[in-house]
């Protein structure tokens, strides 16, 4: 088995969150067979550029990002391994350059050590409720990959009744890949699924009754459907936890992340003699996943009522603050309790669990 390369900071830190940090920051490798890859990413995806004045980071994860890369390059097409252009290319421009053209193809790319670190920003949204804990919550989970899905993983293990609503024309893309994963994120939850245009309805009553609202998408997808946190009714103590990838403010708003670029952003590097190295693999995404599990505990403990926006790059950012030696660490396999629910599979019983809560409330 290979090893990752994480700052033992970053592992001691993650520790004091949660007892079983170093499964959930190494669980996926140790899945996937992933192992540190220098400027490669673990999972592939991901490489560092060297520009004149500094690092990027671009990934290339999906096939629109794929297609995208002549229009990023201004050539008619790119082979089958884009990567020695693209090296080429970021070779001669600055690194502010490489990343605003990237953005405008909505390609996941960030600077090195861009993002500041930033805590979780609070807002109050509705009324608060009374102190408590996840134990018998309702929590909808409307997130994919990694990020979300642990949030809501870690809920559920808190004793909270945890729905997946994915969909059925956009599932979560860690379906596609090692079931294992998926089921390691999503075992354990309610599936449902329900299209975000034609099932309206369905999705409001189920975000009016529950008590703890997960969403990873970029805000304006639930809020040109009527569907976001200030548009749906809530129930007393709702907290709505929002997890994108640099934050909603300003130019940031609605800019796509994963995690190798995201941790990238915040600075969350190895180095060695030669300069910056991939920490970890995709770091930025359990990390936040445990952040945003932190942070809705304790809004909970202060009754709820709460918008709750957590930034991966901001997350990133902090976790580098300190973050210096490093250590060869042995991926550690999760241990998987249940399969992940077929899409769709308990819409029946979501919707009657729905309508029980709904009517225990007029």
């Amino acid at each position: 088995m290979g090893v990752l390369v994480i700052a033992d900071d970053v592992l001691h830190r993650a520790r004091q969150r949660v007892d079983d940090a170093e499964v959930l920051l190494t669980g996926r490798a140790a899945l996937l067979g992933l192992t540190s890859r220098g400027r490669i990413s673990a999972g592939g995806a991901t490489q560092l550029l060297r520009a004149r004045d500094g690092w990027c980071a671009l990934t290339l994860s999906r096939d629109d990002d794929i297609a995208c890369v002549p229009a990023l390059l201004e050539t008619d097409t790119a082979g089958e391994d884009p990567w020695p252009q693209l090296h080429r290319w970021a070779d001669g421009r600055n690194a502010e350059q490489v990343r605003d053209r990237a953005r405008l193809l909505d390609l996941p790319v960030a600077v090195l050590g861009e993002a500041d670190p930033g805590a979780p920003a609070v807002q109050r949204v509705g009324v608060p409720g009374t102190p408590g804990d996840p134990a018998g919550l309702l929590v909808v989970d409307l997130t994919s990959m990694w990020a979300g899905p642990l949030c809501a993983q870690l809920l559920a293990r808190a004793d909270a009744v945890v729905v997946k609503v994915e969909s059925p024309r956009r599932p979560d893309g860690t379906r596609a890949g090692d079931r294992r994963f998926f089921d390691w994120m999503n075992g354990a939850k309610l599936g449902y699924a329900a299209d975000f245009d034609r099932d309206r309805s369905a999705l409001r009553a189920m975000l009016s009754a529950a008590d703890i609202v997960l969403e990873g998408s970029r805000p304006t997808a639930l809020t040109r459907r009527g569907l976001g946190p200030r548009d749906v009714p809530a129930r007393p103590g709702r907290v709505w936890a929002r997890i994108s990838g640099h934050g909603d403010d300003g130019d940031n708003s609605g800019r796509v992340a994963f995690g190798d670029d995201a941790a990238v952003a915040g600075g969350l590097v190895c180095r060695d003699e030669t300069g910056p190295v991939f920490m970890g693999d995709a770091l930025a995404d359990p990390l936040t996943g445990i952040e945003a599990y932190v942070a809705v505990l304790d809004s909970l403990r202060r009754g709820g009522g709460e918008l709750i926006e957590v930034s991966m790059a901001g997350v990133a950012a902090g976790y580098a603050v300190g973050a210096t030696a490093q250590s060869a660490v042995s991926p550690r396999a999760p241990e998987i309790l249940l399969p992940a629910p077929e899409l769709g599979a308990d819409n029946g019983a979501v919707d009657h669990l729905v309508s029980q809560r709904l009517g225990a409330t007029c």
